[in-house]
């Protein structure tokens, strides 16, 4: 579990990956990424889970995730949006 700072960014996690050669030539055997299940949770806003977020060796994967305010879902408390990541057609 991670916390942001002020302007809503995190330090970056280092995730074990593939070595970068399986993306450049990759082998239709072998997935050339690692998948992550990301969450963002801050109490009065919109829950927001990205499923199977890819994630290559050499490059910085950012996600730009914008939380609703429950507020504008009168009636919704523990409103959820999942969005999910298609695998990539290498």
């Amino acid at each position: 579990m991670r916390a942001t700072d002020r302007s809503g960014l995190i330090a970056p996690i280092e995730i074990p990956v593939p070595e970068l050669s399986a993306s450049q030539a990759p082998d239709p055997g072998e997935i050339p990424f690692t998948t992550v299940t990301l969450y963002a949770r801050l109490s009065g806003y919109e829950q927001i889970t990205v499923e199977r977020l890819q994630v290559f060796a050499g490059i910085t994967t950012d996600q730009n995730l914008e939380m609703i305010p429950l507020s504008e879902f009168p009636g919704s408390y523990n409103k959820s949006e999942t969005f999910d990541t298609p695998p990539q057609n290498l």
